[in-house]
């Protein structure tokens, strides 16, 4: 027996939707769907508006996007782009004690042996950067990016650290640096996430954790897809229900959502509104940015597309496509760094390190150059790293002759390009042999300020109340790292 009849039913949907849309424009309700719907309640481009007016950021932006390249497991600064020939020469001896006391070490015990680096450095460029040659391509780029060689972060463990890294905690259930992103600033695209996430070689040992919203509202969550097959897991319509029908099936679940909220008042209701809404208008909008196939030849060629595989180098094209399309935080997460080999072919349960090299090396070198040639890099944020570095003694397993290193927190390398980042710069150095940090040592939260700051957001204003107090991504420190920004 149906509660209502039809004429009640309408009478009852149009009387719910007047007064929520009442209560929305009226209230802490319109802020709150503002925020999730990129603050467009009624009018399209609302955001393109207000990114060129400055008016949802703390001051003017250099970046409108980010595309985040997480190298999942902690790369060996010291064979990529940490040039350390002192380091070399101390190869096979017996480490110092002082590097050793008071310190914890994920596996080195005893006494071990430093390892000088495994690969071949030269300098490249107008800016004579040190680039190994386990990364050909990039040395072709290095002229736009600003290295920082000593960042240090507060965990040696990958899960901990990669949470530190993403979400300002080193424990679950914190917003992600993308989550940040989309509640300080909303998205400037009606029709695609805010936040998307890509995929290659497998997860982070961190998981979709990672990627979550924490306590902000769940529509900032990031969204995973994927350059093969269906972009998005459930995004087409099942059999026999086509797009008409699930309009109307979105509308009901809405109208229903609608009642459930005058009644609770309950702002996780409206990001469940949102959300529907988001995902009947993503199965128009994904396919069409996420087919990869539409690039023309020479795109393919110039990052080395594999066609059917969620690649690096395919996840690459795909953030530019994402970017082109106006969404504002791509987060690639590349897995198989957790080598603890040095060597060209060694690795622990791995490929080797200068296999993965390779597997990165042409994707995120045309990535830059195809953001740079569509006038795409002057609002772009391109960041790399991993999670921590790598220690200059080796790493002996089970007293093998492992030419391997541990995991190191006190020192590793990261790069930023584009959207006001100063271009053939190095800022930070560590000592002779790559173990500490001897100049312009900066943390995890700096690189977090600093992201925020290109997006025109102030790390220590945007904030959160949850549970009594206010929480930001670089609770409780952090500075913007102002030696790498460029003045114009």
């Amino acid at each position: 027996m149906n509660v209502f009849d039809e004429a009640d039913f309408r009478k009852s949907e149009y009387n719910t939707r007047r007064q929520f849309i009442k209560n929305c424009i009226s209230g802490a309700g319109a802020l709150t769907l503002g925020s999730m719907l990129g603050g467009n309640l009624f009018a399209n481009n609302l955001l393109e508006q207000d990114y060129e007016k400055h008016e949802r950021t703390h001051f003017a932006p250099k970046a409108k996007h980010v595309i985040y390249l997480h190298m999942a497991g902690a790369p060996s600064q010291l064979e990529i782009f940490d040039h350390k020939p002192e380091l070399n020469k101390l190869n096979g001896q017996a480490c110092p004690a002082s590097l050793l006391e008071g310190k914890r070490f994920a596996f080195i015990r005893g006494v071990p042996q430093m390892l000088g680096s495994q690969a071949t450095f030269n300098q490249h460029g107008e800016s004579r950067t040190w680039v190994s040659d386990y990364l050909p391509h990039f040395t072709q780029a290095v002229d736009e990016v600003s290295f920082l060689k000593a960042v240090h972060t507060d965990e040696f463990n990958h899960a901990p650290a990669q949470f530190l890294m993403q979400t300002g905690s080193p424990r679950t259930g914190r917003p992600s640096i993308g989550s940040w992103a989309t509640y300080g600033l909303g998205s400037p695209n009606e029709n695609l996430p805010g936040f998307v996430v890509l995929l290659s070689n497998g997860g982070a040992s961190g998981g979709k954790r990672l990627w979550g919203s924490g306590f902000l509202p769940t529509v900032h969550q990031g969204v995973q897809c994927k350059s093969s097959g269906d972009a998005v897991r459930n995004l087409r319509n099942p059999k026999g229900v086509d797009r008409i029908l699930r309009k109307k099936s979105v509308d009901a679940i809405n109208n229903i959502n609608e009642l459930e909220y005058q009644e609770s008042q309950d702002p996780e209701i409206l990001t469940r509104i949102a959300q529907y809404e988001l995902a009947f208008k993503m199965q128009t909008s994904v396919p069409g940015v996420m087919n990869i196939d539409d690039e023309p030849a020479y795109i393919k060629e110039l990052y080395g597309v594999t066609p059917g595989e969620n690649s690096f180098a395919n996840n690459c094209l795909l953030a530019r496509r994402l970017v082109e399309n106006g969404v504002r935080f791509v987060q690639l997460y590349d897995s198989g760094w957790d080598t603890h080999g040095a060597g060209p072919n060694s690795g622990v349960g791995s490929l080797g390190l200068k296999r993965k090299c390779k597997s990165v090396d042409q994707g995120m070198t045309a990535l830059l150059k195809d953001l740079k040639q569509r006038g795409l890099l002057e609002e772009t944020l391109i960041v790399w790293g991993g999670e921590f570095g790598r220690t200059p003694m080796m790493e002996a397993r089970t007293g093998k002759n492992f030419l391997g290193r541990d995991h190191h927190n006190e020192a590793f390398t990261m790069w930023m390009a584009g959207a006001g980042i100063k271009k053939g710069m190095t800022h930070g150095e560590t000592d002779a042999i790559g173990y500490s940090a001897v100049r312009d040592r900066v943390h995890v939260h700096d690189i977090q300020a600093t992201i925020l700051n290109q997006l025109g957001l102030d790390h220590e204003r945007l904030t959160y109340r949850f549970q009594g107090r206010d929480f930001r991504l670089t609770d409780v420190h952090g500075s913007v790292i102002q030696d790498i920004l460029s003045v114009s």
